[in-house]
Formats: C-alpha cells, structure tokens, sequence
C-alpha cells in the first residue's frame, strides 16, 4: 500500500503536526506500508501524490483540519483518513458547532460572538453584565488554545480581546466553567461507531488545559478510564457519538468536555476532527485502553478509509 502522510502546514500548529506526521509515518512503515512524507508547504504537492493509494492527514489548523485539503484530495479522488470538508469546516468553526451541538440536545456554554469590524462598538460594561468573571476568549477558528484566554476582570478583557483578534476575524466570549475536563475519542469503522474509554486531562505545568500543558513533556497527565461515575460516563459516550454524527465527521474524532463542579450536566467544548497522534496523545491513549498499540491504531484507520472508498465504488 502506498500511503502519503501529509504534515507540517501553515498553520500556527505546525509544530504539533509534525510530531504527529513523524509518528504516523514510522508506524505505518512498521506495519508494512510504502510511505511517503509530505511537508504541506509547497503547492506543488500535488504533483507527490501521483501513485498513492490513500492519503493520512496529520495536518491540524488551518488549512488542514478545515476542508481545504480535504476540497483538494475530493476533486484528486484519493482517499483520506477523517472528515469530509462540510464537517471539517464546521467543526472548525466554534460558534456554528455550538449550533449544532445546542440543535443535537448536547449541552453548550452560554457565548457571544463578536466580529473584527465591530471591535470598535464592544460594550465592555454591557459584557460583564451579560458575563461573570472568569470568563473565556478565544477566536472562533483556531485550536490548540490558541490565543484563548481565561479573564479574572474586567482590566483583563481589553487585552484579551485583541490577542482573540490578533489570530483571527471572529472571536468568542464564553462563560467559564470550572470543572473536570475530559476527552472521548470516537472511533467509526465499517459496520459500527463507538466512543472509546473516557480520559480524564490533569494540567501538571498549569491550572488549565492549555498550549503548554497539552505538549510540554509532562505537562498533563491522562487517567484511563476518568474517575467519573457510571451515569456520566454513559451520557459523555453517547453525547460524543451524537456530535461526531451530528457535524458529519467520519472514521475518528475526539470530544472535549468539561464536567462542571456543580454537578450539573456535561458542557461540550469541541469536536477534533484530525486529533493529535503523536505516541503520547490522547487518541492513541484511549486506543491502548482498548488493546490497539500506536501501530496498531494507525494502521487501523488507514485500512477503515481505504475499505469505505473500495465500497462507495
């Protein structure tokens, strides 16, 4: 089999993206596949992918995890690991998942979006009445915690306002939600879809989740299965199939939620349609909890696209 494993990009998670497509790359070598790597910088790529069979997007960001590429490849007819481009595209986009998510009966946190042009008529004092302190600002298109900031006060909202706007045109205000935050990696095959076991995330280097602490060595620490009640359990399960379907991902994906400390219901943070992959991420993670190595995982999702592209023929 000839595998293209794509990486690296443009976007502001390129570094991630090329862990995760080194990864990928040896693993698929270790189970036998001929592979070749692509560096997603040049626009002569596609003259690389003349006699490949299937292609492995390790791409996260723009212009990798939001139907671009995924247009491109559609139009090649090569098959590809993950989304299609509406789902790419939607789940990309924060406040049109959140729709999504509200219309599927999942719960979501209350949020504003405000656009770049109208910087200029923000009402802080009509915000914080609208919001408590903390709250949470982040742009609407970016991931990894990008340019996401928790505010204490109002002296604060300013400031993280234009770094949002700084990495993007759209940005959201949201209410902030302390809570457990957990993952739910979704697996689709073939015949059946199903959420693997629940990791439970605990920030070492910080308080939140963030950039540091999602790829910093030792910066969080993964508990399989969460240390969540049964009930719970099968509300994240059945929710994170729900929004997988619900956007129209296909053959993986991975759920973020937080579990409030009020104890009220879940609240969904977002959908990963090209989830990390490097050996230490939360995806391969739940695979192992289930018996697949990182090899195992891997190839297992290559050979899932590769057998739906043979039966849409």
């Amino acid at each position: 089999m000839n595998v293209a494993v794509i990486y690296g990009g443009r976007s502001r998670e390129r570094e991630v993206s090329l862990k995760s497509g080194k990864g990928i790359a040896k693993a698929l070598r270790t189970k036998g596949c001929n592979v070749k790597e692509i560096d997603f910088t040049s626009k002569d790529f596609i003259s690389e992918l003349n006699g490949i069979d299937v292609v492995y997007l390790a791409l996260h960001g723009r212009y990798g995890e939001d139907g671009r590429i995924q247009g491109v490849l559609d139009i090649l007819d090569i098959p590809y690991v993950g989304s299609g481009v509406l789902a790419s595209a939607l789940a990309m986009d924060k406040a049109k998942a959140k729709i999504i998510f509200k219309n599927a009966g999942i719960r979501v946190a209350k949020d504003k979006l405000v656009y770049k042009k109208d910087k200029s008529e923000i009402d802080i004092e009509k915000l914080t009445a609208e919001f408590e302190f903390p709250l949470v600002v982040k742009p609407n298109q970016e991931g990894s915690t990008i340019g996401l900031s928790i505010v204490k006060t109002k002296g604060e909202l300013n400031k993280a306002i234009d770094d949002a706007f700084s990495y993007d045109d759209q940005i959201l205000i949201e209410e902030f939600i302390a809570g457990k935050e957990v993952t739910v990696a979704v697996l689709e095959t073939e015949t059946e879809i199903k959420a693997l076991p629940i990791i439970e995330i605990i920030p070492n280097k910080n308080q939140y989740y963030d950039y540091e602490s999602k790829y910093a060595p030792g910066g969080s620490e993964h508990i399989i299965p969460a240390r969540i009640d049964d009930k719970t359990t099968d509300l994240l399960k059945e929710w994170a199939i729900k929004a997988h379907q619900a956007l129209g991902c296909e053959t993986l994906s991975r759920v973020d939620f937080i579990i409030p400390n009020d104890n009220s219901l879940p609240v969904i943070l977002e959908v990963n349609t090209l989830p990390g992959m490097t050996e230490t991420s939360l995806y391969p993670d739940a695979a192992r909890a289930i018996g697949l190595s990182y090899e195992d995982i891997v190839y297992k999702l290559i050979k899932i696209t590769q057998n739906k592209y043979k039966n849409k023929q």
